[in-house]
């Protein structure tokens, strides 16, 4: 299974937890939601609600039919076909949320995984966002080092040099948000909103 296809069973299986959707909701859902998955098509999502179902972590359920069936079918149109999460999908959507190796930090997986923090115990998150902060710190010390070298180096136009610290000061950026959320989870403050939390 390649990484992408992997974040995207995540996400699909986090959706259906919250409740059974059809494709199209489920798309719309990953565009708006998650913006990690912007330009995917149904050519992607499809295969992997079939691979889903096939692992028995999903049900089909036929949708509400239209009102006059003899109708829909002259129109051409069918039912929409609604997806469920069974019981071992749920299962396997907590083991999947448990897990906090290298991969979860990773730039392609962080941002599906923080998606489902709010589903997420608070010793993951804090191993995640301790995970995905170590990790940029050695990337920007990386950036730096290269940036030093250019100098010394190489005689780099201006837009090459702006363009690499625009790069530094994102990584920076994104370092202080998450120092600033791991401050957060350890003083016990939860950033989950909703009538029920």
């Amino acid at each position: 299974m390649s990484r992408r296809s992997g974040i995207l069973e995540f996400a699909v299986l986090g959706l259906l937890r919250e409740s059974p959707m059809h494709g199209y909701e489920l798309r719309k859902r990953l565009n708006t939601s998650l913006g990690v998955f912007r330009a995917f098509s149904y050519g992607t999502l499809y295969p992997c609600l079939k691979s889903l179902v096939a692992n028995g972590w999903l049900v089909e359920e036929q949708g509400s039919a239209p009102d006059d069936a003899k109708a829909a079918s002259l129109a051409g149109r069918r039912a929409k076909i609604v997806y469920r999460l069974t019981a071992e999908g749920k299962e396997h959507f907590e083991e999947l949320l448990a897990h906090t190796g290298p991969d979860a930090w990773e730039d392609e997986h962080f941002a599906a995984r923080f998606a489902f923090f709010g589903q997420t115990s608070r010793d993951v998150r804090m191993r995640v966002l301790e995970g995905r902060r170590s990790r940029l710190e050695e990337r920007l010390e990386k950036m730096r080092a290269s940036l030093a070298r250019s100098r010394e180096r190489e005689r780099l136009d201006s837009y090459t040099l702006e363009l690499q610290r625009h790069g530094m000061e994102s990584v920076e950026r994104e370092v202080r948000w998450l120092n600033e959320l791991i401050e957060s989870e350890r003083a016990g403050r939860d950033r989950r909103t909703g009538p029920d939390q």
